[in-house]
């Protein structure tokens, strides 16, 4: 096991190739937002408790009456067949195996279907709403076929935001061939091997299925990109309500007002999330507004948060800044692209070790118990 997610980030950028690593960390434009993101974690400063018997821990949260190991998820993730074979399924395992849900990405690259079959653990679906709403429709019936128990509906892709290290790639599915791609092939063999034992580039065979689309990766992005419902409304949450039989989470919001919106509309839910600063350039970062939108609606609905979780101790930061849950994103990811599904275990039981430890240095027993008089100035 290395020390800590940043190791396991720089051994995935040694052996992923360029384009694939780029498109895992890269964020908008100049990657203002992203920056942000990580450096927000850094400016909450706690307030530990002395003389606390902390000889006994418990990291563990109930959500949506679930009881989980810690207070994250797994969060949902495009396009992660670029960084091992079958890869949602080695996620779902490994989430399942740490005591925590999974949600899955429209954007996958394992049907939904294969994911359940492959992990009997806590799924959800997260869910992207095209133009053609019965791709969306079908998505949810199957997950609702197969248990998912939640649905996450993300709401600030409308368009892609401009990501300039894909555009400098060259970066498009499929991948063009050009004699700097190739250079970068050669130079990542085992990579390119594990591409070749899946069949190659991989396929966005999830939401084929749903929207009809055959196994043409061109056709199967211009579905998830060029066809994206732009007209979606919060009046729209009663269409998703009637389509899904369970919680729903609402995720992509920034401000009070919007979460105060989500409620009166009936969701369950909602992620804090500028989408790991790879949409909007210069948006806030989520822990920066966290504290406002826990004071608006905390204790009417859960909240969650994501955008640049690292540490055990962020999680402990979230808590106590009025959120539920923190989502991963890429920290799982810098494991799977490492060292497949034990660099997942492992990236896990890191952020539950650290956070137990957080704990015992905080004085605070149980993580349910993190409030903000555990921070400095809060």
């Amino acid at each position: 096991m290395l020390p800590a997610i940043k190791d396991y980030r720089a051994l995935a950028r040694r052996r992923l190739s360029r384009f694939a690593f780029d498109y895992l960390e890269g964020g908008a434009e100049d990657g203002r937002s992203m920056a942000r993101n990580l450096a927000s974690w850094g400016d909450v400063t706690f307030l530990p408790r002395a003389m606390v018997d902390v000889s006994q821990v418990d990291t563990s949260v109930t959500l949506f009456g679930r009881k989980q190991a810690m207070p994250a998820f797994v969060g949902p993730t495009g396009l992660n067949g670029l960084y091992w074979p079958q890869a949602e399924q080695v996620l779902a395992r490994a989430a399942h195996a740490a005591g925590l849900p999974f949600v899955m990405s429209t954007a996958s690259t394992s049907l939904l279907e294969d994911v359940r079959a492959a992990s009997p653990g806590d799924l959800w679906l997260q869910l992207y709403v095209q133009k053609d709403r019965r791709i969306a429709q079908s998505m949810m019936a199957r997950a609702q076929a197969a248990g998912f128990s939640a649905l996450m509906l993300t709401v600030d892709t409308m368009v892609h935001g401009k990501r300039d290290h894909d555009v400098r790639n060259g970066f498009r599915m499929p991948v063009p061939w050009t004699p700097r791609l190739l250079a970068d092939l050669l130079s990542h063999p085992r990579w390119c091997l594990r591409m070749l034992r899946q069949g190659g580039s991989p396929q966005l065979v999830n939401l084929a299925r749903s929207a009809g689309v055959e196994s043409n990766i061109q056709k199967q992005a211009a579905a998830m990109s060029r066809e994206m419902d732009m007209a979606l409304r919060w009046e729209d949450l009663a269409w998703v309500r009637r389509h899904w039989q369970g919680p729903v989470i609402v995720k992509g919001l920034l401000s009070a007002q919007d979460a105060q919106r989500a409620l009166q509309a009936g969701a369950d839910g909602i992620v804090v999330s500028n989408h790991g600063g790879r949409q909007l350039e210069c948006a806030p970062a989520p822990m920066a507004q966290l504290p406002q939108i826990a004071d608006a609606v905390h204790g009417k609905m859960h909240i969650f948060v994501d955008g640049g979780v690292r540490r055990g101790s962020d999680m402990a930061k979230a808590r106590a800044l009025g959120a539920d849950a923190v989502l991963l994103g890429r920290a799982p990811l810098y494991g799977l692209a490492s060292r497949g599904p034990q660099g997942v275990a492992e990236v896990l039981e890191i952020l539950r070790t650290e956070l137990e430890t957080t704990l015992r240095l905080l004085g605070a027993p149980q993580a349910t118990s993190l409030n903000a008089t555990f921070l400095q100035n809060h």
